[in-house]
């Protein structure tokens, strides 16, 4: 449970039950009633309460999905300092969702909710820095701030300090540290770290199993690297039935180079020695 210091006994109590109808601790699951509870905390200045309300408000849970009001009781908790909301209020400035579009005021909230140490701030605001959005560009800034959130354990800053490393981009170009943090991130899923850390892999045997993974999930251009790792037999068996089959996904999502390859001799040849099997 998260306690307020100055919250009443009565209040904290009922942010408390807010939480337990959220979670379905103890009780059946029940939104509605979650969102009764924060409100009465909420209404008597309890942060988390306020935050919690504006969650359900964003997300439709228990309550119309009602970006502005989210705004609003996002606004009460993050004035307070609650780092989840400042980060929340944020992300609404950022994509003009309750409020009005505003890079400087999205920086402003992420940097009060990154220096509470919010990992999923931290990342947003190394983002803002390294697209130039409500600060001047500094490649630099974003390393740091993406390092702090990586180093907590957030997937996308892993995956953004990997590429930073294996560029050069606000830090010294270093492999070994590419490699280690596209890692991070790619044991986690991410597709893009999967096919980066595939793409830095010596072994070609290793560099297919990273590539697979990415298109597995749907990557495009990791479907198009895999056909050209079966066109030509690297790091996996030699088969044109394969290489044609990924080429063909990557091709299904726009990939422009599987696009044009779809209008090559050699694809014209072999698809037709498919066909001819059938």
């Amino acid at each position: 449970m998260k306690w307020d210091s100055e919250a009443s006994v009565q209040t904290q109590a009922q942010s408390n039950l807010g939480e337990i109808y959220h979670d379905g601790r103890g009780v059946p699951q029940n939104f509605a009633e979650a969102a009764n509870w924060y409100r009465k905390a909420a209404e008597q200045g309890h942060a988390y309460a306020q935050f919690s309300l504006g969650w359900l408000y964003a997300h439709g849970q228990g309550v119309p999905q009602d970006y502005a009001e989210a705004a609003m009781w996002y606004r009460k908790a993050a004035e307070q300092g609650n780092a989840s909301a400042q980060d929340n209020l944020g992300r609404m400035y950022d994509s003009g969702r309750g409020v009005p579009q505003d890079n400087l005021q999205a920086v402003a909230w992420y940097r009060k909710a990154a220096e509470q140490g919010n990992a999923d701030a931290q990342f947003c605001l190394g983002w803002m820095y390294a697209n130039g959005r409500g600060v001047p560009n500094n490649a630099a800034q974003a390393a740091t701030w993406y390092k702090k959130a990586a180093e907590q354990g957030d997937v996308n800053a892993q995956y953004y300090l990997g590429y930073a490393y294996a560029n050069g981009q606000g830090v010294p170009q270093s492999d070994i540290e590419a490699v280690q943090w596209y890692r991070r991130a790619a044991d986690r899923g991410r597709p893009e770290a999967q096919f980066a850390l595939g793409a830095l892999c010596e072994d070609d045997a290793e560099m297919a199993g990273w590539y697979r993974r990415a298109a597995e999930q749907g990557l495009a251009e990791a479907q198009f690297a895999l056909g050209d790792l079966y066109r030509n037999g690297t790091g996996v068996k030699q088969d044109n039935t394969e290489a044609i089959r990924w080429y063909d996904k990557a091709a299904d999502q726009g990939h422009a180079q599987a696009e044009v390859f779809r209008n090559t001799t050699w694809w014209r040849t072999h698809a037709n020695k498919q066909e001819s099997k059938l």
